[in-house]
């Protein structure tokens, strides 16, 4: 289905919960996060139900997101669920990788294809600060689990925060030498927490071209690719630079969310959302809740605008 700007819409993230098993600072308020009610959150059940009017609008690829999508009882079984849907030809996850190891295998039989592992440092003591207290040993058997399982190729999403990891660059591109990974520089984004101190944090990922000069542009297959490609010389892997903030890809914007609680967002960085939760429950025809939210995805964010202001909701409410 074509918004109305004419970009078509083939991309659904789906949070399926709010909750994390690590506390990172930039994205878990210090003192936690209040549980929901059970009831406040879709179930699996009304999940299967939205995937499935999404695939009859033209939506073929979902990405599960969290909080931590591994946290949630029963993740495996909506993998199974989800992927076997018509029309669905692509289920994929974004995780912090701690529980791959455990659920790895089981997950790739389940239908998922590959994983986007969220890591922002590779030094041990940086890991445990920033996740308040967090196991770095954990995501890197991860790691080595989903790519036992075959869940490639593949993606580090390292957050670039000035002060904090810009000194890893360098470690990070070079995992990409004799590993076939996709190391992906993503800039921080205004949302919650780090609208704050959003711009002593800030980092362009033109920071990663000026440290390591010797990368080569690479094209993308993909047409909607929200990164720009690079490598180095007879290297594996590749580098990916997303650029929300100082370059940003929303006229080839194909997607829009689904958060934990039952919100349709068209535009991460709106605070417009589409309640689809009660239309499930009341056993109403979705797809037109569906349709509307397509219908008004904004022709762009707003963030670069000197009265914007953060959205309301913390990234971990909404679905990484």
């Amino acid at each position: 289905m074509l918004d109305k700007e004419g970009r078509e819409i083939t991309y659904l993230r789906i949070s399926v919960t709010d909750l994390c098993n690590l506390r990172c600072k930039y994205c878990i308020p210090e003192e936690g996060v209040n549980k929901k009610c059970h009831s406040d959150i879709l179930t699996f059940e009304e999940i299967e139900k939205v995937v499935r009017a999404s695939a009859e609008l033209g939506i073929n690829k979902i990405r599960l997101t969290g909080g931590e999508p591994l946290v949630r009882k029963g993740i495996v079984d909506l993998v199974n669920k989800i992927s076997s849907i018509a029309g669905i030809k692509e289920v994929v996850m974004t995780t912090n990788g701690t529980l791959l190891k455990q659920l790895g295998k089981a997950l790739k039989e389940a239908g998922l294809k590959r994983v986007n592992i969220s890591l922002d440092t590779l030094k041990e003591d940086r890991y445990k600060n920033i996740t308040r207290d967090g196991k770095i040993s954990d995501v890197l058997e991860g790691l080595e689990a989903a790519k036992e399982a075959g869940l490639n190729p593949i993606k580090l999403n390292v957050v670039l925060i000035k002060g904090f990891n810009d000194d890893e660059i360098e470690d990070f591109v070079n995992l990409t030498i004799d590993k076939e990974i996709e190391v992906r520089f993503i800039e921080l984004m205004p949302i919650g927490i780090n609208g704050l101190k959003f711009h002593e944090k800030f980092l362009s990922s033109k920071t990663v071209l000026q440290k390591i000069p010797n990368l080569i542009p690479i094209v993308s297959k993909d047409e909607f690719s929200t990164a720009k490609y690079y490598k180095l010389e007879g290297a594996k892997g590749k580098i990916g630079l997303i650029n929300p903030i100082s370059h940003n890809f929303c006229s080839k914007c194909n997607r829009f969310r689904l958060t934990s609680d039952g919100k349709i967002k068209p535009c991460l960085h709106s605070n417009r959302e589409i309640d689809i939760k009660s239309a499930l429950r009341e056993d109403k025809d979705i797809i037109l809740i569906l349709a509307k939210a397509i219908r008004v995805k904004p022709k762009e964010h707003h963030i670069n605008e000197e009265d914007y202001k953060p959205i309301d909701r913390e990234m971990y409410q909404i679905g990484g």
